[in-house]
């Protein structure tokens, strides 16, 4: 199990024994924190711990010495799961009332025979007598008060007090408690020896209200317009499989107008299990006829902060700096002309010295490399340096025979030229054509051959079943 203790915390061991077994020790964080009572530094303590059958989870405590104050409170260690999930208990006798529950901040438990609802909030550690204690405490709070103001009210709310304290007396077996998660991340422990209709866990797509809840795309509609098109500046989350450990990860997508452009498609996935990142941008709407080639002269500081498309098919040169990056390279890549060169020379830097671009100059080892291949790949370094702090002029070219790659325009009137910009019209030539599968393309005159297709697969049933 991963841990995390910031230098300088105090922190402290927590061991569990099972079976008689000591497990690895899990480490308790301490961070001085503000008490929200007397406004004075209390302690809060954190432990991440797994659920045994579940997940893992965030334990947190806080206590003030100064007020007496005290808090506890349960996250969820990793992200909102795929669908929201259901877990159903019903109780038969006072064992069942030890059953483990962790219900997050976006949880609502209900005791069904009880009819009483308790809506999101705090996160809890808790087992089923601890939520129909605090269920009931909270609802005897007040009630003097509620006595006063309004009788009948107060007359109903002491029905339920009264029946929820003979249900923790064991007087009202059996009946049944809910806990229903949106987010997926809460839970009722199972036993070994539960029968068919004690316990039970449902998952469900969420509903638009609840994906709306959490922060989320629709992804019960798709999050679809009332035309069926993507929504743009939407984030949409989908199921993927990470390409370095296989593990289930979420692809994250969004569709981003690009002012006198395009739209783009920006993607980014993250997996939890081994770390593996990847953010990539795709282009929509149809091939051009022709290619395009955007020629750029970087003179300052404004110039580097202009928002940049290179797409999967642009090559890059500047020729000031000796640098070309061929297509395919990088992937493509929604950035800054200051961010484009910084990925490229972190990358670039990484295969030729085998060190990050930040590193000292006694980890710029590589054993291969010749004292004047060295000294050559330094001086590029040096001058691709200089260039991203603007303290060195240079001309940045995109060439891309789809015209998918974009520059801002600081031009007054988009309409208008930018006297540091040129953008350049070409045809492709037959390499590009062939490589981007265009001449295997066919727009026109497709139907005609798919209805032929169709007519000799129905003529030929016909012959089967005649000879049958």
């Amino acid at each position: 199990m991963s841990t995390f203790a910031p230098i300088g915390q105090k922190v402290e061991k927590a061991t569990k024994v099972a079976n008689g077994v000591e497990e690895d020790d899990r480490v308790v964080e301490e961070i001085e924190s503000l008490c929200m009572n007397c406004h004075e530094n209390g302690i809060t303590r954190l432990l991440l711990t797994k659920i045994p059958f579940f997940r893992e989870i965030i334990i947190m405590s806080f206590s003030c010495e100064k007020c007496g104050f005290s808090n506890n409170e349960v996250q969820p260690a990793g992200t909102f799961q795929l669908k929201g999930s259901r877990y159903e208990l019903r109780l038969i006798d006072m064992a069942d009332f030890q059953r483990q529950v962790v219900k997050s901040d976006t949880a609502t438990v209900k005791f069904i025979e009880l009819d009483v609802e308790v809506p999101p909030g705090k996160g809890q550690l808790t087992n089923v007598e601890g939520l129909l204690t605090t269920l009931v405490d909270d609802l005897a709070f007040g009630q003097e008060e509620r006595k006063k103001e309004n009788p009948e009210v107060w007359a109903k709310v002491e029905e339920v007090i009264a029946k929820g304290r003979r249900m923790l007396a064991g007087e009202l077996f059996p009946f049944r408690v809910a806990v229903d998660d949106p987010a997926g991340n809460s839970f009722i422990a199972p036993d070994p020896r539960d029968g068919v209709g004690k316990w039970e866990k449902r998952e469900y797509l969420r509903t638009p209200e609840q994906n709306a809840m959490l922060g989320l795309a629709d992804t019960a509609t798709d999050g679809l317009d009332e035309n069926d098109d993507i929504i743009p500046d939407q984030v949409y989350s989908f199921p993927a499989h990470c390409p370095g450990c296989m593990h289930p990860c979420t692809t994250n997508m969004k569709m981003v107008d690009i002012p006198h452009f395009r739209q783009v498609v920006l993607m980014n996935t993250t997996c939890d299990d081994c770390g593996y990142k990847s953010n990539d941008v795709k282009t929509g709407g149809e091939i051009p006829e022709k290619g395009k080639k955007i020629s750029l002269k970087v003179k300052s500081a404004e110039d580097l902060a202009r928002d940049i498309l290179k797409s999967e098919t642009c090559s890059m040169e500047c020729p000031e700096l000796s640098l070309a990056v061929n297509p395919g390279t990088l992937g493509g890549r929604f950035t800054t002309v200051e961010g484009l060169l910084t990925q490229v020379r972190d990358d670039l830097h990484a295969q030729i010295f085998e060190a990050d671009a930040d590193a000292g100059e006694e980890a710029r080892i590589n054993d291969s490399l010749s004292e004047a291949e060295r000294q050559r790949w330094e001086e590029f370094f040096r001058d691709l340096n200089a260039a991203i702090k603007g303290e060195k002029e240079f001309t940045i070219i995109l060439t891309d025979p789809i015209a998918a790659s974009y520059v801002q325009s600081l031009a007054d009137d988009p309409s208008q030229p930018d006297e540091q910009m040129t953008v350049e019209w070409y045809e492709r030539t037959d390499e590009e054509e062939e490589d981007l599968g265009l001449k295997d393309m066919k727009v026109e005159g497709y139907e005609e051959e798919y209805a032929k297709e169709k007519e000799k697969e129905a003529r030929k049933q016909t012959e089967e079943a005649a000879a049958e």
